[in-house]
Order: structure tokens, then C-alpha cells, then sequence
């Protein structure tokens, strides 16, 4: 085992409705990477913060894919760690007060770019990183992180592989094995599923690894198995394959860009089984597209809107006070549960700084593993491989008026 520290806590949250709002708002501009020619623009601060005698800056690196097929995930990710920032700017380490800087680098959700843009983080002088939404991005990047000598705290990248095999690799969201157990046994005694259509992007290391959980469990002799290769826009075949095979599901944990093709092929073909999905489903991007639809989405997630009113009216309102939020939120102020995270795996970070007394790498790596919080998403501890103590997921559903229901707690 990789790591020696662990503290054992339960996931508390209460049940509620995740709310969705209805929009079609175009994919906004990203928040400006590191790397552009353009200049940054600062954080908005909180009013009337007050005077505090400043040490210097503590830089935390934002790792996410900004843009590509999973930039609308990515930017909703980020939200949640940007509000965060702005309610708490500044941290305590080592007795001395510190500015905290977001340093931010997109990786377009690309694994073929990822090496670059973490080393675009490293020269920056970052003290953590945060990220990947992705599990194939973080993976791709993960040496480059290990080589500086740099914790990397993944917010919801679930794939076993991320934390495998390395000392320095933490994530905060539940794993895929997990995941992919909970939707097979929900498929079994919810709807009596006894066939199972399953697609997956090709190459994509979430969809491959989640699928191939949910065929473990649910049995791989009574699945159909495709893939369909980057940059499908097409997926008529797919869901006719589906209907002949006479699945009694259809789980496919693939990104929003390809579920909202794949929710509209489910209507036109009139598909008459449930769409399964993972996380990454868990976004106004698919509440948007299943709208007036003839289709029944079931998704398992982190957090469920509605579990902290309080939390959720403070974040809405900054949502909707600046233009650039709201459209990075897919137009609406609905709160995705990676936001949630997002937003704990910032409060995360300051909490390892902390632990550290200190802003030197090193320092913050051997820090790491024995930082624990209570978030928005419940009590957040690390186990011995890094991985985050959870035994809890949500499962929630649409309806045609593009609106998440609560379904129940699992297992």
C-alpha cells in the first residue's frame, strides 16, 4: 500500500431533488490558460475582506479540460473551485497568512496535450495540483507530477488507475468499480434487466474502464459491447443495435457531447429502454438535451442538488451576478455535482497546505495523505492508496421537463 494514513468516515448528506433548468446557451470561452498570450484576469475577491498582514502567495495549479469534448464538465469542475476561491482567498500556513493563486492550465480534454500543459503548471511554481476531469487526461499527466515532486488531488476522476502504482496521485469522488457495481445491481433489481446494450468511446480510459466494471458485475455473457471510435456524430446505428439485441438497458458513460447525440438518436428511434450513465451524465448539458424528450436517463453522482440549501443559494447567487459564470454553467445556475466537488477539493487543498506548514512541494506532499475535511459532499478522508473513503452513491433521474429526481442513496 502506497500510503499509511486512514480515517474511516461516513458520507453524510441529505436526500433531495437535483434541479435542472432548462436553456441551450453555446459552450462559452474557457477561463484563460497559463499559456496565452492574452492576461490573465485576477479572481473576483469577496467584499470587505479584512486588513491581513500577507506573507506571500501560495500557488495551487488547476489542471482541467477547459475545452474539447469534456469542456463543458471541466469548466463546471472549475466553477466549484473558483467559488471557493473567492469565498476564501487567503490561507493560514505555518502561523503566517498567504494569498492563494489559482494558476490554471487546460488540457482540451486531450491526453496527447496533457504532459504539456502540466508542465506548463510546474514552471509556474505551483505548490498542488487539482484535476483532472478525466481520468485519461490525469493519467497522462501524472508523471509529469511525479518527476516535480508534486501531490496532484484528482476532484472526479474515477478510474483505479489514476491512484495505482504512485506515491503522489489523491483523488476526493468514489471509484469506477464502485460506480460500475452500483448502475449493474441497480439495472438487476430496479428494472429486471436481464441484457445489457453497453458503448463506449474507443481510446477513452472513463468510458473502457466503466464499462468494463458494469460488465463484471452484471455479467458479461449478457451484454452487447461496442465502441464508437473519437468524433461520432452519428449514433442512429448504435441505438438500432441496441433495440435488435432486445437489451432491457442501455448504459453508455460516455462524455455530454456525445450523450446529448445519443439522447436525441434514443428519441427519433423511439428506444423503450432506460439510458444508464456514470458522472459524467450528471450535468445541464444532458437535463438540456433530454427536455421534451421521450427518454428515461438514470445517472449515478457525487452530490445531489438540494443537500445544502444554504451552500447552494450562496453559490447560485455568484453564478448569477457574472455573465462568464453563467454561461461556463451551461446557461443556467443549476449546480452540477463536480461543482460540488470542485468546490471541496479546493477547501481540500488548503487543508493539505495547512497540514504542511509550508508551501514547499515536498513539504505538501508528505502532508498529503493525512488531510481529511468535511465538504459540501460529505467527510473527506484519503485511504492508504490515496483514494478517498466513500461507500455512497446518488442516483438520480430525468424526466421530459429536464429535470433531475431524486432516486435514492446506493448501495
Amino acid at each position: 500500500m502506497k500510503k499509511i494514513f486512514a480515517i474511516t468516515l461516513s458520507c453524510l448528506l441529505m436526500l433531495a431533488l437535483f434541479a435542472g433548468c432548462g436553456g441551450t446557451t453555446p459552450p462559452p470561452p474557457p477561463p484563460q490558460p497559463v499559456d496565452s498570450e492574452q492576461p490573465e484576469q485576477p479572481p473576483e475577491q469577496p467584499p470587505e475582506q479584512p486588513p491581513e498582514d500577507i506573507a506571500g502567495t501560495v500557488k495551487i495549479g488547476l489542471f482541467q479540460p477547459l475545452t474539447g469534448e469534456n469542456g463543458a464538465g471541466g469548466r463546471q469542475e472549475a466553477l466549484g473551485v473558483q467559488f471557493a476561491l473567492y469565498k476564501t482567498p487567503t490561507v493560514e500556513i505555518g502561523g503566517q497568512i498567504y494569498e492563494v493563486e489559482l494558476v490554471v492550465a487546460d488540457n482540451q480534454s486531450r491526453t496527447d496535450v496533457s504532459p504539456s500543459a502540466a508542465q506548463t503548471l510546474v514552471s509556474e511554481g505551483v505548490s498542488l495540483i487539482l484535476g483532472s476531469y478525466g481520468s485519461g487526461v490525469s493519467m497522462a499527466a501524472s508523471p509529469v507530477f511525479e518527476d516535480a515532486g508534486l501531490a496532484a488531488v484528482g476532484i472526479s476522476c474515477t478510474n483505479p488507475g489514476v491512484t495505482r502504482d504512485n506515491e503522489h496521485y489523491f483523488r476526493i469522488c468514489f471509484l469506477d468499480p464502485f460506480q460500475g457495481t452500483v448502475l449493474a445491481e441497480f439495472a438487476k433489481s430496479d428494472f429486471g434487466a436481464e441484457k445489457a446494450y453497453v458503448l463506449a468511446r474507443a481510446g477513452d480510459d472513463y468510458s473502457m474502464g466503466l464499462t468494463r466494471f458494469f460488465m463484471d458485475s452484471f455479467g458479461e455473457e449478457n451484454c452487447r459491447f461496442e465502441t464508437f471510435p473519437e468524433g461520432t456524430n452519428d449514433f442512429s446505428a448504435y441505438v438500432s443495435t441496441a433495440k435488435s439485441f432486445g437489451a432491457d438497458v442501455f448504459f453508455s458513460p460516455v462524455s455530454t457531447e456525445a450523450a446529448a447525440l445519443i439522447i436525441d438518436q434514443a428519441n427519433t428511434q423511439d428506444l423503450g429502454m432506460p439510458i444508464l450513465a456514470g458522472d459524467t451524465w450528471d450535468s445541464n448539458v444532458v437535463t438540456q438535451a433530454a427536455a421534451g424528450k421521450n427518454v428515461e436517463i438514470y445517472v449515478t453522482t457525487f452530490y445531489p442538488e438540494g443537500a445544502n440549501p444554504d451552500w447552494e443559494a450562496e453559490i447560485k447567487a455568484w453564478i448569477n451576478a457574472d455573465a462568464t459564470n453563467l454561461a461556463n454553467n451551461g446557461g443556467n445556475d443549476s449546480i452540477a455535482a463536480v461543482t460540488a466537488l470542485g468546490y471541496d477539493g479546493y477547501n481540500m487543498a488548503l487543508a493539505i497546505l495547512q497540514n504542511a506548514g509550508s508551501i514547499d512541494p515536498a513539504a505538501v506532499l508528505a502532508a498529503t495523505p493525512t488531510a481529511s475535511i468535511v465538504g459540501v459532499t460529505g467527510p473527506i478522508a484519503f485511504d492508504p492508496q490515496g483514494d478517498a473513503l466513500r461507500d455512497s452513491a446518488y442516483v438520480l433521474k430525468t424526466d421530459t421537463n429536464g429535470v433531475w429526481e431524486f432516486v435514492g442513496l446506493k448501495p
